[in-house]
């Protein structure tokens, strides 16, 4: 039952904010801003150049699964800022965060696998990216909350097997080479040497 048409006191605030802290699998699109510095390895026009000089990544974070399922998110992924090293540390520091998520990489392993799945060629790559986030809220630029992706979870993570599912495997599968069915002892039967 909702409240008499003259009186909001129990008018809902903005529901449509994501509680801060929920984890959810969420699929990175960027939206090309034009920009490229080729000098920076920036490059495909995914990167933006805002008024003020800096330059960042325009997210959109779209949550695949779960209550919120296809709900979108937008962060900016801080690439420069002329103000200082800060925005695009804590970029640099998301984006690892999202790789080291999408592929299924613990953020402790430094084996030259993990150091390699960390790297990417381009934007591109990122573009498309599924990943489990740890959804933040923030404000915008009128002061209203709004839902932000800062950081993602990695295999560390308790939750992160089951939230991101059969797709938390590692790259692509390696083949598996299976041992002759002879010499796989079968439940019930001693092997020869135990008789």
């Amino acid at each position: 039952m909702s409240g008499s048409w003259n009186d909001f006191n129990d008018a809902k605030q903005n529901t449509n904010i994501i509680p801060k802290g929920t984890l959810a699998k969420v699929r990175l699109t960027i939206r090309p801003g034009g920009f490229d510095d080729p000098a920076q390895g920036w490059t495909g026009g995914y990167a933006t150049r805002g008024t003020t000089g800096s330059v960042y990544l325009s997210g959109e974070f779209t949550v695949l699964e779960g209550p919120y399922a296809r709900r979108k998110i937008f962060t900016l992924i801080g690439l420069y800022s002329p103000k200082g090293p800060d925005w695009a540390n804590m970029g640099r520091s998301l984006i690892r965060g999202m790789l080291n998520s999408a592929r299924g990489i613990s953020d402790k392993d430094l084996s030259a696998q993990a150091q390699s799945a960390r790297r990417i060629s381009s934007f591109a790559d990122l573009d498309g990216l599924e990943f489990v986030a740890k959804i933040d809220v923030g404000t915008d630029t009128n002061g209203d909350e709004k839902n932000e992706v800062r950081a993602a979870v990695t295999p560390d993570h308790k939750e992160y097997a089951a939230i991101m599912g059969a797709a938390g495997t590692v790259a692509p599968p390696q083949p598996q080479t299976f041992a002759p069915q002879s010499s796989m002892p079968q439940p019930g039967v001693r092997p020869s040497w135990a008789q």
